[in-house]
């Protein structure tokens, strides 16, 4: 993409921001994906303290919630939650849970709601609509009335003719409400 000056910008579809990935299409594909990975990172990271067998299940449990749960949810009470990503995260962490509590996959069958409880683990479907619920508390418990602001907030909008027009033509400016 040319600027029109000396420099070149690289257009990609999706781009880290801040720790999370952003996507062109707006979804979360891409921080769903990079969360995991990051979970991943964290629970290898502590596998010598979650899979021993010195250190009790809860503890184990506490363990893995405070760090590797957490690191995987950071940031998700933004995401547009869909049932793929749900579904995403739950398989990855009962991955992880049969790994703490020695389980075979091949071998032995144990109910997932059963290991999870001798954690003492959340289902992170579970932790991740509290983090949502609580999110949306904090937005609730605003003074001023934050929301219909950005509802007013006037924009650009780009015209067909856009390429067309000089630099100093101006753009239209709408705000959401005349947009919806």
């Amino acid at each position: 993409m040319d600027t029109g000056a000396s420099a070149k910008l690289e257009l990609v579809d999706k781009f880290c921001y801040l720790g999370d990935m952003l996507g062109v299409d707006g979804d979360a594909d891409a921080v769903v994906e990079a969360r995991i990975r990051i979970g991943w990172n964290k629970f290898r990271q502590l596998v010598p303290l979650l899979t021993n067998k010195d250190v009790s299940l809860i503890m184990r449990g506490r363990l893995y919630s405070s760090c590797v749960q957490s690191s995987m949810l950071h940031g998700s009470e933004n995401w547009p939650v869909w049932k793929e990503y749900v579904v995403a995260l739950q398989r990855v962490e009962m991955r992880m849970v049969r790994w703490m509590c020695g389980v075979k996959p091949k071998k032995e069958r144990f109910p997932s709601k059963e290991l999870r409880e001798s954690l003492g683990v959340d289902d992170i479907a579970l932790v991740l609509q509290q983090k949502r619920l609580r999110w949306y508390g904090h937005v609730q418990q605003r003074d001023d009335d934050w929301v219909m602001k950005c509802m007013e907030l006037k924009y650009r909008v780009r015209d067909q003719n856009e390429d067309q027009r000089g630099p100093g033509e101006r753009l239209s400016r709408r705000t959401m409400k005349q947009v919806n």
